[in-house]
């Protein structure tokens, strides 16, 4: 029964991971002078944001905290990719913004050995390898375990209430940080897009 609703919860996380790189959000930010401090203030305010939502939606007590599991997730997935859309705008880079890159700055932290063909270092650009969707979903599917396995290790904290809540939060507020690390670090420099990707 644990190995079905395990599998059952990896199908759930890989479909969001699909949908959430899938349909990159549009920007209203302006690329600016300063885009370093600006991307900065982003990230700032949609940790915060994720922080709150995390915090909010892992306070229902016992079985009901393992429901909210996958909403909460698809939430800050949600607001992360709408700040990676904001950092890639003030850096003048969000025409360009797709799917790999939005795969790449989401779940680098998560898994660099799962993503290091799709954004390849060269020098001071970086090459996007275009990806076709079969391969994006073995990559999802992949990452929907590895998030499934780090949910499990931090899950005993959901048991705990407030405290829980609390916990779940602060990991929520780091993580949105890192993902928006992986942003900028990428959308700071020069992008070239391999289209005779996988």
């Amino acid at each position: 029964m644990a190995k079905k609703a395990d599998s059952s919860n990896n199908g759930a996380l890989t479909q969001a991971v699909l949908a959430v790189v899938l349909q990159v959000p549009d920007s209203t930010e302006r690329m600016g002078e300063h885009p370093a401090e600006r991307a900065h203030a982003i990230a700032r305010s949609a940790a915060r944001a994720a922080s709150v939502l995390s915090g909010s939606l892992s306070l229902p007590p016992g079985i009901f905290a393992w429901l909210t599991i996958v909403p909460e997730l698809v939430g800050v997935w949600k607001l992360q990719a709408q700040m990676v859309s904001d950092i890639a705008a003030v850096y003048g880079q969000q025409k360009t913004l797709g799917r790999e890159q939005m795969l790449y700055c989401l779940f680098k932290h998560v898994s660099a050995q799962l993503l290091r063909d799709v954004a390849v270092r060269v020098g001071e650009r970086v090459v996007i390898q275009q990806t076709s969707v079969t391969t994006l979903q073995k990559i999802a599917q992949q990452i929907g375990v590895q998030v499934s396995k780090r949910v499990l290790s931090k899950s005993a904290a959901r048991f705990v209430p407030l405290l829980g809540a609390v916990s779940v939060g602060a990991y929520a507020y780091f993580d949105t940080l890192q993902v928006a690390k992986n942003a900028t670090e990428l959308f700071d420099r020069t992008i070239t897009i391999d289209e005779n990707g996988r």
